[in-house]
């Protein structure tokens, strides 16, 4: 289960790219938009929408929650980019992208033209 941000367009167009790439396993990787006014994060390991907004997301196949580059990883080989996933944990690479993810994450909402309205309750 991946937990996305529906708002945001760049988190859409990879969630889109993604989901096209399991079209022919469809369901197998389930996308959830954090953005849709029932989301439930009771249904998510608790997962707020305010916790999915600070960063990425995933619940894999074993029930286990991973957040930020650890998310992309197991998001990225359940749908067969799994090199793509090492190499972003591999640990020469790593601090380059947890940093580089940081950066992306606390401006995201700015550089998608919504504010800091965007982090608590519901983004309109």
């Amino acid at each position: 289960q991946v937990l996305y941000d529906g708002l945001c367009p760049i988190c859409v167009t990879e969630i889109r790219f993604l989901e096209f790439l399991q079209r022919n396993e469809s369901g197998k990787v389930h996308f959830i938009d954090i953005a849709l006014p029932d989301y439930d994060g009771a249904k998510y390991h608790n997962v707020t929408y305010e916790m999915a907004m600070e960063v990425m997301h995933v619940i894999d196949e074993n029930d286990q929650i991973h957040r930020g580059i650890p998310a992309f990883a197991v998001m990225y080989s359940a749908v067969g980019l799994g090199w793509l996933g090492r190499f972003m944990m591999w640990s020469p690479v790593r601090p380059l992208m947890d940093k580089s993810y940081a950066i992306f994450a606390k401006n995201r909402l700015k550089w998608t033209g919504r504010g800091e309205e965007c982090m608590t309750g519901r983004c309109e």
